[in-house]
């Protein structure tokens, strides 16, 4: 084990004798930052850098999924009997994305005949599906 020596620091302001005494402490003559009263982050009054960076844009999960939930209703604009992707949906603008973890469809009523293919369903939808007499694939 090497012997390191290791210099204590010097207290402040704690008299002449203790080598950094006295008057203003190393802190120099009067002023805001010899007060001890400046905030982390404090610019002068300036916009600090904490406020001009742009924001986060709310929370992210890293483990949870991206599904667009669209309600089952929302597919009657589609003609009786024609074929029903993702991508169809975002053609009408029903969605404004087709998401990687899929698109779900929720309860509610189907009035027309249709062949759905690539959607996620929920248990609601899924009744709704077979009451209209529509098919859907995975």
């Amino acid at each position: 084990m090497s012997s390191i020596k290791i210099k204590k620091s010097k207290r402040l302001g704690r008299g002449y004798g203790s080598g950094k005494g006295g008057h203003t402490v190393g802190r120099g003559a009067k002023g805001q930052k010899a007060r001890n009263t400046v905030n982390v982050g404090f610019e002068g009054g300036q916009v600090p850098l904490y406020k001009r960076l742009p924001q986060m844009g709310g929370f992210r999960s890293h483990t949870g999924q991206d599904i667009i939930a669209v309600p089952i209703d929302r597919l009657n604009v589609f003609k009786e009997d024609s074929e029903v992707t993702p991508e169809k949906l975002l053609e009408q603008e029903i969605i404004k994305r087709v998401s990687k973890d899929g698109v779900k469809l929720l309860a509610g009523k189907l009035e027309k005949k249709l062949k759905l293919k690539g959607f996620l369903v929920s248990k609601g939808a899924e009744e709704a599906i077979k009451k209209s007499g529509s098919t859907h694939n995975v």
